[in-house]
């Protein structure tokens, strides 16, 4: 009974990981979000601008003069360039004196410079309109930044260019707005979009704590999770050289990629630079990106423990190969509703659920396959000694051809008795006795099994046997009366081996009976109750009085032509006399 409750226990233990956030279980959803999600086209709205290897060596290394960025900049917007994102810091001043000249291109146009996390201090806030419940908002917090120069902050927006990681060390997430000890301070790429938005604030909506959804005045609302970050999609912005400078009516993300000066990011998509990484996250905010729901823990756990609840019932009441194909049908199922939902940009994750559907499947075959082999070798165990092995084998293969519990079944049933047993028990000792009927069952038991039919039981020197059951058989009738023969003829063969004289009374009748494990909750044996076992009893005490060894009832003669008439005899239990036969 407790093989039962296996597997609703292990169903149990999966919601752990599940429950406590398990991180193997985390990357695990993560990557598997990566596999799904699609990424989007480019908006068209933006550029990214490489400063290359070829660059910097013609140049004569970095970093540039700022008058040099400054020709760059100036040159960016005259080829008709929205604005100038520098993903670039600039924290001290320029050793050639440029930084004057650097702030006042940056004044001609919309313009973007970055801050980096390491510093002491924390970025300059934004302003924000809060509207909740009252209940602080949390979001995630600031680190000290590096500073761009005072000539520099005064002339164009600032943004934080941060890059923070999963729990498998992969950017795919960024928070928009950071927490600082003053208030919020923008990330670089929701910056570039409140400034091409012409709007001078952010509108943060939060309940209970948590961030439900951030606002660009004169733009757009922009959904994020409970902390403030937004799924990047990392969309294959288009990229220009200066040399082309192909950036009309776009904005312009201009970061450095020769070796040695700008670190690489590792992000779920490969490593990329800092401007790329921007780029991505202002893409994320011209289109809808895939979003984990703030009640995706509890949508993960129905799932789960609904499909293995499912799983569970489907095995233990199906076929062997309807329950295959159950599980198989729940993998299809979980997985078209996985990419289905991802494809809808809601990121529920069904990973774990398919792994816990062929853990679970696994326990349950095992436990099920384990009940059959028991059941097979019960099944070995109750009828090798009283059927043929070919007959074991086939109730092995197929125990449903075995009804236990009992059935109603047309059957014939031989009785048979030693005659003579007494007078032997008295001459001979006990030892000699035992030998002498161990022989002349065994004989019995050869005939019955050879002839098809089942050894049901030995009651003192005698023998009941059936024939149809438990496996179905041809002309039972027939083959009863056969053996009845065979079983007379090896007895009197067996005479020449014993010291003793003996006989045997055999009786036989085709009937009606309930035929299976008989008994009490603890002690049981298979064996059949009925009118026409009774009758088959009869006609063995019979065969003394009628001078024959073997007599048969009405009903099995019906089917054997092969026979001599008797007459009509009474037994015990019967009012109307029987009509007997004999071989």
């Amino acid at each position: 009974m407790m093989k039962k409750w296996y597997s609703y226990i292990t169903v149990g233990l999966l919601t752990l990981p599940l429950l406590f956030s398990w991180q193997a279980l985390e990357v695990l959803k993560l990557k598997t979000f990566d596999a799904l999600v699609q990424t989007p086209d480019p908006s068209g709205w933006f550029v990214t601008l490489d400063i290359t290897e070829e660059d910097v060596a013609l140049a004569g290394g970095w970093p540039y003069p700022r008058q040099d960025l400054a020709r760059i900049q100036l040159d960016l917007l005259d080829a008709g360039a929205l604005g100038v994102g520098w993903v670039v810091a600039f924290p001290q001043a320029d050793r050639f004196g440029g930084d004057e000249a650097f702030a006042n291109a940056l004044l001609e146009g919309p313009s973007v410079i970055a801050t980096f996390e390491g510093g002491s201090s924390y970025a300059p806030t934004a302003g924000t309109v809060i509207l909740g419940d009252g209940e602080p908002i949390q979001g995630i917090k600031a680190e000290g930044v590096i500073g761009n120069t005072p000539v520099l902050t005064d002339a164009a927006y600032q943004g934080l260019a941060v890059a923070r990681t999963d729990v498998d060390s992969l950017v795919r997430r960024l928070p928009l707005l950071l927490q600082t000890p003053d208030g919020w301070t923008p990330s670089f790429g929701i910056q570039v979009i409140k400034m091409l938005a012409g709007a001078d604030t952010y509108i943060i909506k939060g309940q209970q704590g948590q961030i439900e959804e951030l606002t660009v005045p004169d733009y757009a609302e922009i959904p994020v999770d409970e902390i403030g970050r937004r799924w990047v999609s990392w969309v294959d912005t288009p990229s220009t050289s200066l040399e082309e400078m192909d950036v009309r009516d776009k904005f312009v993300f201009v970061g450095v990629s020769a070796k040695g000066v700008m670190p690489q990011i590792a992000t779920s998509d490969g490593l990329k630079y800092p401007h790329h990484v921007q780029a991505a996250l202002a893409e994320s905010m011209t289109v809808d990106v895939p979003q984990i729901p703030g009640s995706a823990l509890l949508y993960e756990l129905l799932i789960l423990v609904t499909t293995l609840t499912l799983l569970i019932v489907i095995i233990r009441n199906a076929a062997v190969v309807a329950s295959m194909a159950g599980v198989g049908s729940i993998y299809v199922v979980q997985a078209a509703a996985a990419v289905w939902f991802a494809r809808n940009n809601i990121l529920i994750d069904f990973s774990y659920s398919i792994l816990s559907v062929t853990l679970i499947s696994l326990q349950e075959f095992y436990l099920r396959f384990g009940e059959q082999y028991k059941l097979r070798q019960q099944i070995k165990k109750q009828f090798e000694h009283y059927l043929d092995p070919r007959q074991v084998a086939r109730l092995q293969e197929d125990p449903d051809l075995l009804m236990l519990g009992g059935e109603r079944r047309t059957c014939t049933f031989l009785f048979t008795d030693v005659r003579g047993f007494t007078n032997l028990s008295e001459k001979l000792e006990p030892e000699q006795v035992t030998e002498i009927m161990n022989k002349v069952l065994t004989v019995q038991v050869e005939c019955i099994q050879a002839h098809g039919g089942m050894v049901d039981k030995f009651i003192g020197d005698a023998c009941m046997a059936i024939f149809n059951a438990p496996l179905n058989l041809d002309e039972h009738e027939k083959r009863a009366v056969a053996c009845a023969r065979d079983m007379r003829t090896a007895i009197r063969m067996l005479q020449k081996e014993l010291p003793e004289p003996i006989a045997i009374g055999i009786g036989l009748n085709t009937g009606d009976a309930i035929i299976g494990n008989m008994g009490s909750d603890s002690r049981f044996d298979y064996s059949a109750i009925g009118d026409a076992v009774n009758v088959a009893a009869r006609l063995e005490s019979a065969t003394k009085d009628a001078g024959v060894d073997i007599l048969i009832g009405e009903s099995t003669a019906e089917k054997e032509t092969d026979l001599t008439y008797v007459g009509t005899i009474s037994v015990k239990g019967k009012e109307e006399q029987l009509k007997v036969y004999t071989v």
